[in-house]
């Protein structure tokens, strides 16, 4: 037995839509990643990825990054045990399997963007702080496109916003998200320049976290 989440068909999502906000909070959120249609796992997204949620009622369009992910039995009274069994295997002599996993992720909340009605102006506004209030349970979440997420790097004050995460492997994760952006930009090094310099500030009282940081984002 599943959730109760929509049910779709390939066709009926959007491009990049993963998965819909089960759990939210002023500054983070928890989503249920959508059913695949073939016999295979819900893809996680990765420690450090971008997604991003509307919230319907203000139109506000919420960036985040995912710091926490799992696959885990939707029956929380028994638990998955080992069989022994390769992907394919599993596919052919236990495929009720697939029906009996949920893949969950956090995403901690590092800004927003308004509706463009709400910018006065030719583009929308984004803004690097916590939005007024995040996105609603049941609302669907997206993987950002490099595009989006070149363009809201371009400044750097989300990175204390993560510093500031509670309950999360905080070092680990702006390492993670300073290189997934390098990737994005194709390894622009004036911009990577620019994260630790800025880094440098924000961690000038604690040069052991800085250097901690530092030495995990190898390119």
């Amino acid at each position: 037995m599943r959730l109760p989440l929509p049910q779709f068909t390939m066709g009926d999502r959007r491009p990049n839509h993963i998965a819909e906000v089960i759990e939210t909070a002023t500054t983070e959120f928890l989503a249920q990643c959508l059913e695949p249609e073939d016999l295979s796992f819900p893809a996680m997204p990765p420690f450090g990825s971008w997604v991003k949620a509307i919230d319907e009622e203000s139109g506000n369009q919420i960036y985040a990054v995912v710091y926490y992910a799992t696959t885990s039995p939707i029956d929380s009274v028994h638990r998955a045990r080992a069989l022994g069994l390769s992907l394919q295997e599993l596919r052919e002599q236990q495929p009720q399997i697939f029906a009996m996993l949920k893949t969950e992720f956090r995403a901690a909340i590092v800004g927003f963007q308004l509706p463009l009605e709400n910018s006065n102006g030719a583009s929308s506004l984004t803004y690097q702080h916590l939005p007024p209030r995040p996105p609603q349970v049941h609302q669907a979440v997206y993987c950002c496109n490099p595009e989006e997420i070149v363009d809201f790097s371009e400044k750097l004050d989300f990175l204390r916003t993560l510093l500031q995460m509670g309950g999360a492997p905080v070092d680990a994760l702006v390492a993670a998200t300073i290189r997934e952006i390098y990737n994005l930009r194709r390894a622009d090094r004036r911009w990577l320049v620019q994260a630790g310099r800025h880094l440098s500030l924000l961690l000038k009282d604690d040069y052991d976290r800085l250097r901690i940081i530092l030495s995990q984002v190898h390119l």
